[in-house]
Order: structure tokens, then C-alpha cells, then sequence
């Protein structure tokens, strides 16, 4: 496992200090793949280059399996070092050497012999589905391609921990499900602990058994996926999971948020709340998905007039969180006709009228 303890990084001195990263907590445990979100300038990469010690932190520790990397001396820490694979945003192969000699790198600064080296090589290539690639160059392969040799040679020299800076950044959405998917498998097969880096919540949704959100250089929030998507009151969660724009409800219709708060809601709850208030329920839109076995999600529904402690306590009895929400505007094409049958209604009475008024007044002229 890798844990990072109060772990701060500040560049400059003085006035001018900046700090990148102030006073990291958090661990990801054999097994588990852990991933890091946050905007632009929230302080991803200079953490990436902190946990594989290319930048020495400032203060706090890198514990990895138990040994503090951040105090031990350079030479040990090239040692140490071989623990770590990283996978980098670009995928880093050297263009004019050939998938099995790109992963092969690693193990040749070491001395592994030819013979152990090839081995471990078609090994690997095999492990990502690139066997049939071996002997091709970066320029021949696609995208989520060369990201896989460049998973395969982080594995080369057999690490306990995964880093992935940015790893589907730039690739497409097909690209991007196969490397979360292997990355998965990795993780199962080998008990690795994967730190992923990323700005990609969607992706984050397909691979990650917890998330924490970094800003500023501070954890602002983090826990299990499942966990943030099921509490309503988690901004992580709704970023994870936004409630989507829902369909127009009807004039006498208020709209309510329901969320996923329970592995218990019953997939009829629509059907079950409408006869618990004794109201229709109108589903205007929804997000709900399977996440690490789990269902969860949000939908927008349209309520007439109800009470609105009630709604709250028949949903509740669902396993549902339920909030007021904004419905979207009544389309401008419903307009007209809700003014053509306002014409309609008042012109009877409106046209006998005016007509009466226009008779009466040449008469009462002529009189």
C-alpha cells in the first residue's frame, strides 16, 4: 500500500513562497485504485512528482509498504523507486525503438539478461494484448495502443503501486474504456494499489473505487464512489454525477430532486411514491447507473401540489433523498396554444358583443 502523511510541498521562500500542497492525508490500500480529481492549478502533477519522489516533498512522508521513502538517501531511493510504475499523460515510448524494446528499457538498466529480459517482455506484452505488436513502432500503433506498452513497461520491474498522471487524457471514449478496463484487471490479478491522477469524472466513475478531490492544494473531499454518489449533500458526488437537465413538467407541476441514498430502493419506486402521496409522478429525466455493484444515481420528477414534508418522508421510505429542483421552462410552442385557446374560449362572448356596440352606434347617430 501507499500512504501520504501530512505531506506539503512549497517552492520559494519567504514572501514569495508558494504552496502546492499543504498537509496531504490519505492512503490507498492493496488492491484498491484511488483516484485524485481537481481543476487546472489545483496541484495534480506537482503531486505525481511528489509520491515518485522526482520532486522531494517539503515536508511530510511517502510511505510505501511501510518504508518512508521521503527520508531515505538517493541511492537507496533508486532503489526504492523500482516499487512505483508510473504511467504518464503522453504515453513516453521512444519513437524509433519498437513496443517489445520500449517496454524492455527498465529492465536493461538493471542488467536483466537477454534472455530473462525477452521473457518478461512477451510476458507482458501478452498481459496488455499487444503480443501481435511487439515488433511495431510507436508511429504504427494507436493511441490506447501505445498507452498499453506503456502500462506494460511500468510493470516491468514488478511494482506494488501504479501511478497514473492524466493515463486516458487525449483518448478517445472506446480508448479510454479499454485502458480503465485492463487497469481493473491489473489491480485484481496482481493486488496492486493504483493512484490515478485525472480531470476525466466520467472516467473516474469507471475505474476508481474512491476519489478525493484536491484544490488548492488541499483535500477538500474524498471517500468511496459509491459512498459520495449516494449522499445528497456531497459536492463530489453531484460532480461525479450532475443532475441532468430534465424535460418541461407541466404548468401544475413542482419538481422535486430524488436520490439514490440506499442499495434498498425498489425498482418501481415511481409506481410506489405516486400511490404514497396520491399523486401522478412525472419522470422528466434521470442518471442511474451500476457503479461497483451498486445503483446509483439521481432523476428529476414532476409533483402537483403536495406537501412537502410528506414528499420527503415517502421517499425516504424508499431509500430515496428528496430535495426541491427546478423544472425547465414551458417550451415557447406550448405558448401559443395556451393563448389560441384563451382566444377561443373568450371569442364567443367577446364577438356578439362588439357587434351589439357597432349597431347601436350609427342608430343612437341617426336618432
Amino acid at each position: 500500500m501507499i500512504a501520504l502523511e501530512k505531506l506539503t510541498k512549497v517552492y520559494g521562500q519567504g514572501p514569495s513562497a508558494v504552496t502546492v500542497l499543504d498537509n496531504l492525508d490519505f492512503s490507498v490500500a492493496a488492491g484498491e485504485i484511488f483516484a485524485v480529481v481537481g481543476p487546472s492549478g489545483a496541484g495534480k502533477s506537482t503531486l505525481a512528482q511528489c509520491v515518485n519522489l522526482l520532486e522531494r516533498p517539503t515536508s511530510g512522508s511517502v510511505v510505501v509498504n511501510g518504508e518512508n521513502l521521503s527520508s531515505l538517501s538517493e541511492e537507496k531511493l533508486r532503489i526504492a523507486r523500482r516499487r512505483i510504475g508510473t504511467i504518464f499523460q503522453s504515453d513516453g515510448l521512444f519513437s524509433r525503438r519498437t513496443a517489445a524494446e520500449n517496454v524492455a528499457l527498465p529492465l536493461g538498466y538493471l542488467g536483466v539478461t537477454a534472455r530473462e529480459s525477452k521473457k518478461r517482455v512477451t510476458e507482458l506484452l501478452d498481459r496488455v494484448g499487444l503480443s501481435s505488436r511487439a515488433n511495431h513502432y510507436p508511429h504504427e500503433l494507436s493511441g490506447g495502443q501505445r498507452q498499453r506498452v506503456g502500462i506494460a513497461r511500468a510493470l516491468a520491474l514488478r511494482p506494488s503501486i501504479l501511478l497514473a498522471d492524466e493515463a486516458t487524457s487525449g483518448l478517445d471514449p472506446e480508448s479510454t474504456t479499454s485502458i480503465t478496463t485492463l487497469l481493473k484487471e491489473l489491480r485484481d490479478d496482481l493486488g496492486l494499489s493504483i493512484l490515478f491522477i485525472t480531470h476525466e469524472m466520467e472516467t473516474v466513475l469507471k475505474v476508481a473505487d474512491s476519489v478525493a478531490r484536491l484544490d488548492h492544494g488541499h483535500i477538500v473531499e474524498s471517500g468511496r464512489v459509491v459512498d459520495l454518489l449516494r449522499d445528497a449533500s456531497s459536492p463530489l458526488g453531484l460532480a461525479l454525477n450532475p443532475v441532468r437537465v430534465p424535460l418541461a413538467g407541466g404548468l401544475d407541476e413542482a419538481a422535486w430532486v430524488v436520490s439514490y441514498t440506499s442499495s434498498a430502493v425498489p425498482t418501481d419506486w415511481v409506481t410506489r411514491l405516486s400511490s404514497a402521496l396520491s399523486t401522478p409522478v412525472s419522470l422528466l429525466g434521470a442518471s442511474i447507473e451500476t457503479i461497483n455493484g451498486s445503483v446509483v444515481g439521481n432523476a428529476t420528477i414532476g409533483l402537483r401540489a403536495s406537501d412537502a414534508s410528506a414528499v420527503v418522508a415517502a421517499a425516504a421510505a424508499l431509500g430515496l433523498d428528496a430535495r426541491p429542483g427546478v423544472l425547465a421552462p414551458v417550451p415557447a410552442s406550448a405558448a401559443p396554444d395556451a393563448a389560441s385557446d384563451a382566444a377561443e374560449n373568450a371569442a364567443p362572448d367577446a364577438a356578439p358583443d362588439a357587434a351589439e356596440n357597432a349597431a347601436r352606434e350609427p342608430a343612437e347617430v341617426a336618432a
